[in-house]
């Protein structure tokens, strides 16, 4: 069948997402005020008949994609750019989707311009009269009063689409869209160099995947960044040019703290070429480079080092994809009234589990045992599994970083089924209401259909960085 056909996906895709833009203008992440009347509630009926397109349209979209994955596994080629276009485009005139927190962007540019401290004051602090006031206005409920914990980097751009809009909602909105844009293309770069040879099957699981259209497009999370920067920075490393790719990461840190894993896995492919006790000391020097981009980069923007102190304030908001989040409030009911003390204390836990993890997967990728970039895309995933607080969209860090050399493992198509589902965990609105789970349940059991009637390979390949094999002193001290 033609609908069958990549060229087929590429229409049913680009009419799910245009189903989703349009449903998103009913039924998206609509602002309080400052719509323009172009972004404005339009009443209860149509809110739902907009909600109802959109899922349509994502379902349209998700079906797509999984069939257009499964011809480049079977080993179709295609124009996979002119597709990501095609499904891309609809979104980028859409209102906010899936989350409210490009309004805390906006909100916290215009705090930065106003002079109030972003990491001491959440957007409350805005009065009617201050730039960004309505971005401020449509801050979902606790972030409200919730300082930044976003890096100066970021900051500083989102403070330059205020002060190029006025802070007015509309176009804001579609200024940090173009920075969404711009990750988007600079996480296809980097994926296309990862890769090599399985470019088009690692666009497909990393750039064209819903989860990131709809998150990061749609949504405008300065998570892409975070990837883009993280990926691009690690693929000069791979090139040999680690200092400049420390400076990239660097830069992705001051956009979201955990790129610093990232710098962990450059410092082992530095080391991995200088071998020996040298080595090692030598791997150390990625973290030195990006620690100085964060001084500099903090100082620059007049922001003050506060950011040191608000990584942790996503912590103390529960979400229900948080196992140990979960885990810690279950056990916490069972023993007392207050959960918050076990909780913590499981919270605590699981980080450092995490932190277990990244090491082995770190040690691994230094022997040459599992490929580097590999081995940062699942410690990323283990971060993120095991972290206090999981959006859905995190998963894409890892995602992404796996995509480029293992799209088609079993892990790669694992990974699909769950971005998928995770897509409808969402409504469009930002809020989380249960047929999103159930939507969420159903895409998993599709996928574990999937899974089982064609499993893709268990193991990966020869991966574009095969090339760091252990230098002849590691030999030496392994065979001897």
């Amino acid at each position: 069948m033609w609908v069958l056909s990549t060229a087929g996906c590429r229409w049913l895709g680009a009419i799910g997402s245009l189903a989703v833009t349009v449903g998103g203008w009913a039924a998206g992440s609509l602002p309080e005020r400052g719509g323009w009347g172009l972004w404005e509630p339009r009443g209860s009926a149509v809110t739902v008949a907009g909600a109802v397109l959109a899922y349509l349209g994502l379902t349209l979209l998700i079906a797509a994609w999984w069939q257009y994955g499964r011809l480049l596994a079977a080993g179709a080629a295609d124009r996979v750019g002119a597709t990501l276009g095609w499904w891309a485009a609809p979104l980028v005139l859409a209102p906010p989707l899936h989350s409210a927190d490009v309004y805390s962007y906006i909100a916290q540019g215009a705090m930065v311009l106003e002079g109030h401290d972003v990491y001491g004051a959440g957007p409350a602090v805005l009065g009617p009269g201050d730039l960004g006031a309505d971005a401020a206005a449509s801050v979902g409920g606790h972030w409200t009063h919730t300082p930044a914990p976003y890096g100066p980097v970021f900051l500083v751009l989102a403070q330059a689409v205020v002060k190029l809009t006025g802070g007015a909602v509309v176009p804001a909105v579609l200024g940090m869209r173009l920075l969404a844009l711009l990750a988007l293309a600079l996480i296809v770069w980097a994926v296309r160099g990862l890769s090599g040879a399985r470019g088009p099957g690692a666009l497909w699981l990393a750039a064209l995947n819903p989860l990131l259209l709809v998150h990061v497009v749609g949504g405008m999370h300065n998570d892409g960044l975070m990837v883009g920067l993280l990926l691009a920075g690690v693929l000069l490393a791979v090139r040999g040019r680690w200092v400049a790719g420390s400076v990239l990461v660097g830069l992705a840190v001051m956009v979201k703290s955990p790129a610093a894993v990232a710098l962990l896995f450059v410092g082992v492919l530095v080391a991995r070429r200088t071998g020996g006790a040298r080595g090692l000391l030598k791997g150390m020097l990625p973290g030195a480079v990006a620690a100085a981009v964060a001084t500099a980069a903090t100082l620059v923007a007049g922001t003050g080092f506060g950011w040191l102190r608000t990584q942790s304030v996503a912590g103390t908001i529960h979400t229900a994809l948080s196992l140990t989040s979960d885990l810690g409030l279950g056990l916490g009911l069972l023993v007392g009234d207050d959960p918050e003390p076990v909780k913590g204390a499981v919270g605590k836990l699981g980080l450092l589990i995490a932190l277990g993890i990244i090491a082995l997967l770190a040690r691994r990728a230094w022997t040459g045992r599992t490929d580097v970039v590999l081995a940062l895309g699942l410690a990323l995933l283990a971060l993120v599994a095991l972290s206090p607080m999981v959006q859905p969209w995190y998963v894409l860090w890892g995602t992404c970083a796996v995509a480029a050399v293992a799209w088609d493992t079993r892990a790669g198509q694992f990974l699909a089924v769950l971005s998928a589902a995770l897509t409808y965990e969402t409504a469009p609105s930002g809020h989380t209401p249960w047929y999103g789970f159930a939507l969420m349940g159903a895409a998993l059991a599709a996928g574990a259909l999937w899974l089982r009637r064609e499993p893709w390979p268990p193991r990966l390949g020869a991966a574009p960085s095969q090339d760091l094999r252990p230098t002849p002193a590691q030999r030496t001290r392994r065979t001897g």
